[in-house]
């Protein structure tokens, strides 16, 4: 269906968005802090770096709000001398914190705006209204790109919370006087 698209878009001399979703797993209890310096902050802050992007959304994200609670709430249970949820539903996080469960990470890709059509513009130098037409190769679709660069932002993101949380624990045990 993703190729098909594309492919339509591109006869049309037109282009696509798309969503990529990321995820990590591995990650430890309780990296990020409820408030301002959150893993949903700092992921999204560096996730809205990349241009295209227009949307970043944890977990369920924004059809979290057409839920109940008992329809978003996850089962907790112990496997061996973890404690685990049955269906991550809150994809990693709650509170701004990890949860140990794989993080789940969504965000919305614009269409390409260089495309092969003629688009209504205007020419600010001549202070009236113009007609852009771009030559050469366009990119019908930038999502199946984005992959790599989504999954590369994502481990600085996560790196730079491990950062701060070694440096936060160095300074608590009284490493760094």
């Amino acid at each position: 269906a993703m190729r098909a698209a594309i492919l339509e878009a591109k006869e049309a001399g037109d282009s696509v968005g798309g969503i990529v979703e990321v995820y990590a797993t591995g990650l430890p209890v309780g990296l990020g802090d409820p408030m301002f310096d959150g893993v949903e902050n700092r992921v999204s802050r560096a996730m809205f770096g990349i241009p295209a992007v227009r949307g970043v959304e944890f977990s369920a994200g924004l059809a979290a709000a057409d839920l109940r609670g008992s329809a978003h709430n996850d089962a907790w249970r112990m496997d061996g001398d973890r404690v685990i949820s049955e269906t991550n539903r809150h994809g990693g996080v709650l509170g701004g914190m990890t949860t140990g469960m794989p993080l789940v990470v969504r965000a919305a890709f614009k269409p390409t705006p260089s495309i092969a059509r003629a688009q209504r513009t205007v020419d600010v130098a001549k202070r009236e209204n113009a007609v852009l037409e771009i030559a050469g190769r366009h990119d019908p679709c930038i999502v199946p790109r984005a992959v790599v660069v989504m999954e590369s932002i994502l481990a600085i993101a996560l790196c730079e919370l491990e950062m701060d949380d070694a440096a936060q624990r160095a300074l608590t045990e009284g490493v760094c006087t």
